[in-house]
């Protein structure tokens, strides 16, 4: 079995387990990583994971005039190799899902990326087709959306990577309100969940204590209105990016400790599918394309099509373009724009311009007004690995 399937399987197994069978299981994962980074001289540590950049609230410009709009969001970098890394290391730094890193950067090894080796961080996104308000879950990319406003005509958003629910027990489509907040949620198990631990010949208790090390909801939980589901922590990280839960979505510990103090009880949200979305920046067409992870989608060509019609951007984009970016499934966001429509498009005004930097403004006022409200400290500068700032 690969590694990286060997090291999947082993998540999913320790997924929400109790007992012996669980600490075993994480006390193994935790093995292989610390003896493997001893080995290379290298290791990652909670601390710094704590101490990475959080998610940063980044301004959204709605509508589809090409030449206002704005929603496609943060910047593609390149991060260089060093001896010792993995994808699950680089990932949870740079805040992404273990799948994103993968997709983004097929054919190098996840385990043993070559030293010196240019890995693609791809933070940058198109955002959901949605209405920008509250917290959106997009399935196949396994991300959250968390939207809300910065002013009068202002909206900003943060995104994190999540962890959810594995191929018999998909996460739903449909909508939600944040009905409750609880810090070390006990966590009782259902009726069905306990079911299937006694048929797998597997501890079914009742229930977990909060902040219990078995505990899967981890610190922190929001609970939704949709019955059984929920967005919550976890107390096997590794499981970000991945299909490991029975539904619910899992967050980093450290970006669920960011998230819970901003959204208030009432927040409404969604889960949706799209595993394709097209935005605009800067007056061109951006197709971002995932894969299909639940099969919900007969053909992504004809949905890639199909999204486009609808936001019209259609006329706009070069078909040959379309049809790289689907077949890649990378989930990259690339420029689509057809080079007769980009010849004429004009640049952003000055009026746009203004208008731009007020919400710009607001947004930064945002993030200054957030950091003190969840007690966070100057973040240090120096990066713990090497960061090559750039765009593709």
């Amino acid at each position: 079995m690969p590694l990286m399937r060997w090291w999947r399987y082993l998540v999913l197994r320790s997924s929400e387990r109790y007992a012996v069978l669980s600490m075993a299981t994480v006390a193994l994962l935790s093995w292989v990583l610390l003896n493997r980074a001893v080995a290379e001289g290298r290791k990652w540590s909670e601390e710094v994971f704590y101490r990475k950049p959080l998610g940063r609230p980044y301004i959204v410009i709605p509508g589809r005039d090409l030449h206002k709009a704005n929603t496609v969001i943060g910047s593609l970098r390149y991060y260089q190799a060093q001896k010792g890394d993995t994808f699950l290391d680089i990932a949870r730094y740079y805040d992404l899902g273990i799948n994103e890193l993968e997709d983004a950067n097929p054919g190098i090894d996840p385990w043993l990326p070559p030293p010196g080796k240019p890995i693609l961080l791809p933070t940058q996104w198109v955002l959901p087709d949605v209405e920008y308000k509250g917290i959106v879950v997009n399935i196949p990319e396994m991300r959250l959306y968390y939207f809300r406003s910065a002013g009068a005509d202002s909206t900003v958003v943060t995104t994190y990577p999540v962890g959810l629910g594995r191929d018999d027990w998909k996460t739903p489509v449909g909508k939600f309100t944040i009905r409750e907040k609880t810090v070390n949620p006990t966590w009782v198990l259902p009726q069905s969940i306990k079911e299937e631990h006694r048929r797998e010949g597997r501890p079914a208790p009742d229930f977990i204590p909060g902040g219990h090390p078995d505990n899967p909801l981890g610190k922190y939980r929001l609970r939704l209105s949709m019955p059984l589901y929920g967005i919550h922590g976890t107390n096997i990280p590794w499981g970000v990016g991945m299909q490991v839960s029975h539904g619910c979505v899992r967050l980093y510990p450290e970006d669920i400790e960011q998230l819970f103090p901003l959204v208030p009880v009432g927040t409404p949200g969604e889960f949706v599918y799209q595993p394709v979305k097209a935005g605009i920046r800067d007056g061109r067409v951006y197709l971002e394309v995932h894969k299909d992870i639940y099969d919900h989608t007969l053909a992504l060509h004809r949905e890639a099509r199909r999204v486009l019609e609808k936001l019209g951007l259609a006329p706009f984009v070069d078909a040959e373009k379309v049809k790289e970016v689907v077949m890649k499934q990378n989930g990259v966001p690339e420029d689509v724009t057809s080079d007769r429509v980009a010849r004429v498009l004009r640049p952003i005004d000055s009026q746009d311009g203004a208008r731009n930097a007020e919400t710009a403004d607001a947004g930064r006022r945002l993030v200054l007004r957030d950091s003190a409200r969840i007690g966070l400290a100057p973040r240090d500068k120096e990066q713990p690995r090497r960061d090559l700032e750039g765009s593709r």
